[in-house]
């Protein structure tokens, strides 16, 4: 598209100088620049468990609005963050139905959080790009031991503030953990508990 950048979710951690936020790194897919967006917890657990692929017992919030888009024959065609004013991002959903394509307003936060439910692809006016992106070189990269955009598709959860020991728990106990984190809506650490026996299958 011309006049936009297409970006890739590269991370989401907390935020320490906003209490109950969190920050979502994008970055450009043929480039060098991150665009951080500060969202709140709310918006960050439901890009989290997508992208963690953690099915919830209930349908959250943007899961009903892909299940109510499909089942009336729309679909996600991308999203774009399209302005800054005042700090404050904005950004479209642009939707289709095979006849006509409808832009719907959002929050960068929701309509990310909606994207990654359809696989759609994120972008964002140049000239946001140019106002608030922060260019990070390679070197930089390895000093914080972080890789490329390329290489970095995995995004990583936001880390949990408990630290039990999983690693010493059976199979069996990570799985009943699992279900009971699941169970409590306790997305965070749920995706703990599942890369602990990821890594052990």
């Amino acid at each position: 598209m011309e006049n936009t950048v297409e970006l890739e979710i590269l991370g989401l951690s907390s935020n320490h100088s906003q209490s109950g936020s969190f920050t979502l790194v994008m970055g450009e897919t043929t480039g060098t620049r991150r665009l951080p967006i500060v969202i709140g917890m709310f918006e960050a657990q439901a890009i989290a468990i997508e992208i963690e692929k953690i099915v919830p017992n209930r349908p959250m919030t943007h899961d009903l609005f892909k299940s109510f888009a499909s089942n009336f024959g729309f679909s996600v065609d991308y999203i774009l963050v399209s302005d800054m004013r005042e700090g404050v991002f904005y950004a479209k959903i642009v939707c289709k139905d095979g006849k006509k394509n409808v832009e719907i307003d959002a929050r960068p936060s929701d309509a990310i959080a909606i994207a990654v439910r359809f696989d759609a692809p994120i972008f964002c006016e140049k000239k946001v790009m140019s106002e608030a992106a922060i260019e990070f070189n390679e070197e930089e990269e390895e000093k914080s031991g972080g890789k490329s955009a390329a290489e970095d598709k995995k995004v990583s959860s936001t880390k949990s503030r408990r630290q039990e020991p999983l690693k010493d728990y059976s199979l069996e106990k990570l799985n009943q953990l699992l279900d009971k984190a699941i169970n409590n809506e306790d997305y965070e650490q749920a995706a703990r508990i599942r890369d602990e026996i990821n890594r052990r299958n």
